[in-house]
């Protein structure tokens, strides 16, 4: 089965949750680094304008269907793909990882109070030994290398990126390269507050009918009116074209 495909060129990799974990495992163990990535319909919209956003996106070494939109996408195309991998679900798991095989995470994102709980839970769900340290993300460019520093002397194996859409992105290609001594480095989007309980993740049977970001809309509709309405008009529009107006998928 093909594991990697030309999504809007975009190298997707239509990987399993099991196959994207032991792939990652399989990096650790033999101390390479894993660059990760999911997309979902608004970041696909987003990409269309912003070069340097594609870049850092298709620089990636994993890049996993994060929403349904993607899944569903990519079957409409042609393709196989078995199910999503949402980001927060895969940090979850490789968090699990860590503490099975005593590997080490460093946290990076959200106010400081919402990091600092989501340190608190997984030190009580887990043990305080999966904890290489954590940081907020309101930090400006000349706090960059500071921050870095730090990440490094932390012997981290995994580190989880909580800041919005495109700055984690650019971020972690920006550094990846004087990062090299942590296997993973992963954006993981909002996940900090959900862990945190300052935000609600939909409930199961609306992810798994796509409504995912329907219930972030009514929560949030004057900020996420734009994103949702808007951009998954225009991705469909993209889905199209792509469908039946281009002569590569």
């Amino acid at each position: 089965m093909i594991k990697k495909i030309n999504f809007l060129d975009i190298p997707l990799d239509i990987l399993t949750m099991d196959e994207t974990v032991n792939k990652i495992d399989k990096a650790i163990i033999s101390n390479k680094q894993v660059h990760h990535c999911v997309i979902n319909a608004a970041k696909v919209v987003k990409i269309q304008n912003d070069e340097i956003l594609k870049e850092s996106v298709i620089n990636s070494n994993i890049i996993n269907a994060d929403g349904m939109s993607i899944v569903w996408s990519v079957r409409f195309l042609g393709y196989k793909i078995q199910e999503r991998v949402a980001g927060i679900d895969l940090m979850e798991n490789l968090i699990s990882l860590a503490h099975k095989k005593e590997y080490c995470c460093f946290f990076l994102g959200a106010k400081e109070e919402v990091v600092k709980n989501v340190v608190s839970y997984y030190s009580v769900k887990y043990s305080e030994k999966i904890i290489a340290g954590f940081r907020d993300g309101y930090f400006d460019e000349k706090d960059e290398k500071d921050i870095i520093k730090k990440i490094k002397e932390s012997d981290a194996e995994f580190l989880f990126v909580a800041i919005t859409s495109p700055k984690k992105e650019i971020f972690l290609n920006k550094y990846k390269n004087e990062l090299k001594n942590i296997n993973l480095i992963m954006g993981v989007g909002g996940s900090f507050d959900v862990i945190a309980g300052t935000t609600r993740r939909a409930p199961k049977y609306m992810q798994d009918l796509g409504l995912e970001w329907f219930y972030r809309f009514v929560q949030e509709p004057k900020r996420m009116w734009r994103r949702y309405l808007i951009g998954n008009f225009k991705f469909v529009i993209l889905i199209i074209k792509a469908k039946f107006f281009s002569s590569a998928k």
